[in-house]
């Protein structure tokens, strides 16, 4: 990316999702950073009988990665017209805990370095979300009828994204797949 900010701008506006409330709500949590790399998300979800726009954007910069959240909604009985709910988490990122990343690529046999992958699954913890997946314990007896508590485990699941070929294009998994690698040479960065 040659200018991530100006790009990034672009990116928003060609998006045409409510851009300025986009570009105010970026603003305010860069707090005068500069992107280093970012991934835009804009997708369209059914919800009932509506149907319901949403855009996500994580940003790098030098020291924080930011996530924005930007959905909007039919009127209802606690608003007359349509509306908007804008929120962004600024996480430090000495505090990024896991980064996992998932690719599927096509006949994996012929696969070389740096060729096309068609999907990608992105998934940031730093600690704010936990899912807990819980099942009955037992003490493997069949006739045992014993109260074993629960055994389960735990994962962070902050912030998951998901970029395919078919639907988002080649250069939205391309961008995802540098901005993980990005972030992963930034969290290493500040480890040491």
């Amino acid at each position: 990316m040659k200018n991530p900010a100006s790009n990034l701008r672009a990116e928003i506006a060609a998006a045409g999702y409510y851009p300025e409330l986009v570009a105010e709500t970026m603003g305010t949590v860069l707090a005068g950073e500069e992107p280093v790399s970012y991934v835009i998300q804009h997708e369209a979800t059914f919800d009932r009988d509506e149907l319901r726009r949403h855009i996500s954007l994580l940003i790098l910069t030098e020291t924080r990665l930011l996530v924005l959240h930007i959905d909007d909604f039919p009127p209802d009985e606690t608003c007359p017209v349509p509306y908007a709910s804008a929120n962004s988490e600024a996480v430090r990122l000495a505090d990024v805990q896991s980064i996992v990343v998932n690719r599927i690529v096509g006949n994996p046999a012929l696969h070389k370095p740096g060729t096309p992958v068609r999907e990608v699954m992105l998934t940031i913890g730093w600690g704010a979300v936990s899912r807990l997946e819980l099942e009955p314990a037992s003490c493997g007896d069949p006739e045992c009828t014993a109260d074993h508590g629960f055994s389960g485990t735990s994962s962070n699941d902050d912030f998951s994204v998901r970029v395919s070929e078919a639907g988002d294009g080649a250069a939205a998994v391309t961008r995802t797949l540098e901005f993980a690698a990005k972030l992963s040479e930034a969290v290493r960065r500040q480890a040491r």
